[in-house]
């Protein structure tokens, strides 16, 4: 696939215009790591309008400033058990059930590891306890390890990627009908699984939780997404889930200098994908 990377500004409407076509889209509804870096929420991407990967805290947030409802969510694919991962799950079923889909129209289908339902289904009742109790009649589970994700156009390869075990670390190599190839690597340092895997992407969503201060094996630092940029010349790298701070904001740490041909994601950025097989970044500002 051709990359016509842009740092251009446009206006969302411009941006929803350009994917009426059916074509693959990815908005990037924050892009922080779990301290939410000053002008970064929680990392959050929204595939097609339709797809979640994770459920972080300040979800409901980020859905709304970007004109997003709850009950618009048909599938989210969670990549482990972390909180900043997770906790706004709680949030979302209870607007879907009191706010955004008080009738109960509104499908979702969540694609999880094995234990995932326990959990999430926990988290519901310790958090809104009479409320949550029962989520089997409002969504339909999913634990295997490769599917379809519904009518999406989109079907996903799960893949377990270093990071804490004791979270349950997966990425997802997503992979469209147009043949556009997409992998999310989670929460991961460096290792053979995105490796092997990267060789076959379009573009490669990376974390970048930690800076160059030591040697961290759970996440890539700045040098280590240098390195996977420089095996991976045939992918666009993007980073979300990062560690320094938001573009003009001086607190916090100062954004990395990286290759001009790494992008770090701000928040509201967006992944457009043409029929041509071209894609290009639009920067929100």
């Amino acid at each position: 696939m051709r990359d016509l990377y842009r740092t251009q500004k446009r206006r969302w409407g411009q941006v929803m215009k350009r994917t009426r076509d059916g074509m693959p889209r990815v908005d990037f509804l924050g892009t922080g790591n779990a301290f939410s870096p000053p002008g970064r929420m929680h990392a959050l991407a929204l595939i097609d309008d339709s797809i979640l990967i994770d459920t972080p805290p300040t979800l409901l947030a980020q859905l709304r400033r970007s004109g997003f409802s709850g009950s618009a969510i048909k599938h989210i694919l969670f990549t482990h058990w972390h909180g900043d991962h997770i906790f706004g799950f709680p949030f979302l079923m209870l607007d879907r059930k009191y706010i955004s889909d008080r009738e109960g129209k509104a499908s979702l289908d969540v694609y999880l590891r094995p234990g995932g339902i326990d959990i999430l289904e926990s988290l519901c009742r310790s958090g809104f306890p009479g409320s949550l109790e029962s989520l089997d009649h409002i969504i339909d589970w999913h634990e295997s390890e490769h599917d379809e994700i519904g009518d999406t156009g989109w079907k996903f390869y799960r893949f377990p990627v270093l990071h804490n075990p004791d979270t349950d670390p997966h990425g997802y190599e997503l992979v469209h009908e147009s043949g556009f190839r997409l992998l999310h690597c989670g929460d991961s340092g460096p290792c053979d699984e995105i490796d092997n895997r990267a060789k076959r992407a379009d573009v490669i969503i990376v974390e970048m939780g930690i800076p160059d201060i030591g040697e961290f094996p759970h996440h890539h630092r700045p040098s280590d997404v240098v390195s996977l940029a420089s095996r991976n010349s045939h992918a666009k790298i993007l980073v979300t889930h990062n560690y320094s701070s938001g573009k003009g904001f001086e607190e916090g740490f100062e954004i990395p200098d990286l290759p001009d041909t790494i992008c770090q994601l701000e928040d509201g950025d967006s992944l457009i994908v043409d029929e041509d097989g071209s894609f290009e970044v639009i920067r929100k500002s």
